[in-house]
């Protein structure tokens, strides 16, 4: 703290002060101008942001082929069978006709009673260990093994005297292909395999094990060899049933499934029921979903380019410095947010890598490619390549010069090209070889990278890209300024210590002069 003018009367600290105001108007400007870099380096990464989820929206719509296969299904009889297009190219037809389900193989242990006459409480398998219950013999771990249809390998359970039935479950639900309970009502452990197919659930282990578990069932009567000989089943003892696989005509084909859903030529079939008579089914083009997909690819692409134009070609202003603290403190809330407003327009005005990427995407939007006709034929009847464009679909760039490159749909000649051809719109718009989707995004990348090198990432460290280099090197003039102010400032205050000093001395010789003269009268 200091204390001025005791001697002289003067205000040091507002003559100081105004002084310093002159002397820190290049340390305004430099703070100006890191603040305008760092408005102009929050802007590009915002770009960037933006760029990267156009170009991750490209990739996982209109690039995938699956976008423009959509298919309505339609099936004679919903009950009996559904189908659904999963990665069918073409339209399909045909019949199908249902003569038995895929079903699972089921296997239910003997009535457990567990030594006693009364079959084994809920609440006991919960609480008791199989060797309380009866259920193990011996105090050694033992196997159990279980293997379901489908599977190549049995999977061995390690038991131990210890472990409760509830237990046991749990390890065959967890580690096996089958699921298991205990039902009270009926004292017997139920399996089934978790999937269905031809086959039976095979148990097999320690002998004492399987046995005191009751799960040695015989083998039940195979419905494929139906002269075999009936096993015989104790009323109380365990029992079997196989899995069976679906068997259906498609298309006049006697075939097999172990499931009852599953894929042929690209669409997925879910069998219900069994049929008397062929049940019919066909495909068409869903239409309104991909031309949802266009149109949707369209008016991002219109919004991009309409954000993109407005900021390079968005006025400067260049009479409206960044505010500083003292200035915003003089000013109302309202008058500081027009006036940044104004300060940070402009920051990427004639910007070189978004201008040049937004010329190339017009390019790209005029693009020809190969294609085939609804037949699949890739030359027309003069021999000639089959060629298509965005023009094709029903897809110009608007004729109003404002619009800056902007995409018009005629939605009609669309839907008419996606219905008769919808290979023809993925050839053009995502196909892999020269797709405007896959220019589009390279563009995108492409702009990316260069303005990652301008005004690098999140992460990264200012020594790392060019607007961090230039904020860093404002930083360090910042800092030898203000280094330079101090002493400045601490120059005058001695200066004018030293004036106070003077005027202090001057004072005193004074007044002894004239205590000097009014003694000698």
């Amino acid at each position: 703290m200091r204390i001025g003018g005791l001697a002289s009367g003067i205000d040091t600290e507002s003559i100081i002060r105004d002084m310093m105001k002159a002397h820190r108007l290049p340390l305004d400007k430099i703070t100006q101008k890191k603040q305008y870099t760092q408005w102009q380096l929050d802007d590009y990464r915002s770009t960037n942001r933006d760029l990267r989820k156009s170009s991750d929206k490209l990739f996982d719509t209109v690039m995938k082929q699956s976008t423009y296969m959509k298919k309505n299904v339609s099936v004679s009889d919903e009950k009996a069978v559904s189908i659904t297009a999963k990665g069918s190219t073409s339209d399909f037809s045909g019949t199908i006709e249902v003569k038995q389900l895929a079903t699972q193989a089921t296997l239910q242990s003997g009535v457990l009673k567990g030594g006693g006459t009364d079959k084994i409480k809920e609440e006991d398998i919960q609480n008791k260990s199989l060797k309380e219950l009866g259920l193990f013999t011996g105090d050694q771990d033992q196997s159990l093994t279980i293997k379901v249809p489908g599977d190549d390998n049995a999977t061995s359970l390690t038991i131990k005297s210890s472990d409760k039935l509830s237990d046991v479950l749990k390890q065959i639900n967890e580690k096996t292909g089958a699921s298991a309970f205990y039902d009270s009502a009926t004292g017997r452990i139920a399996m089934s395999a978790k999937d269905s197919g031809k086959g039976l659930i095979e148990v097999s282990g320690e002998t004492s094990l399987v046995e005191n578990l009751k799960l040695n069932a015989p083998t039940p009567l195979d419905p494929d060899n139906p002269s075999a000989l009936v096993p015989l089943l104790e009323p109380d003892g365990p029992r079997a049933s196989y899995g069976a696989d679906a068997k259906f005509t498609f298309n006049g084909l006697e075939t097999t499934r172990s499931s009852n859903t599953f894929t042929i030529n690209g669409f997925e079939v879910s069998l219900k029921q069994t049929t008397t008579s062929p049940v019919t089914f066909s495909s068409s083009t869903d239409t309104d979903t991909v031309l949802e997909s266009v149109v949707e690819f369209v008016n991002d692409y219109n919004e991009m380019i309409e954000k993109l134009n407005s900021k390079i070609k968005e006025k400067q202003f260049k009479s409206f410095h960044p505010l500083s603290a003292e200035q915003k403190a003089d000013m109302k809330e309202k008058e500081v947010e027009l006036w940044e407003e104004k300060a940070m327009s402009g920051t990427l005005k004639g910007d070189p890598a978004l201008s040049s990427m937004l010329n190339n995407l017009r390019s790209i939007m005029s693009t020809t490619v190969n294609t085939t006709d609804k037949d699949g034929k890739s030359v027309d009847k003069d021999g000639q390549p089959i060629k298509i464009s965005l023009k094709d679909l029903g897809i110009e760039t608007s004729k109003n010069y404002l619009d800056n490159g902007k995409l018009t749909i005629n939605e009609d000649k669309l839907r008419a090209k996606i219905s008769e051809n919808p290979n023809a719109v993925y050839d053009l718009i995502g196909g892999k070889d020269n797709g405007i989707a896959q220019q589009y995004r390279k563009e995108l990348q492409d702009a990316q990278k260069k303005i990652t090198v301008k005004a690098g990432s999140s992460t990264a460290v200012n020594d790392t890209f060019a607007l961090g280099r230039s904020i860093k090197n404002m930083d360090k003039q910042i800092e030898r300024f203000e280094t330079k102010l101090q002493m400045m400032e601490s120059r005058y205050y001695k200066q004018f210590n030293a004036m106070e000093q003077a005027i202090q001395r001057a004072n005193s010789q004074s007044a002894a002069l004239m205590s000097s003269l009014g003694g000698g009268m």
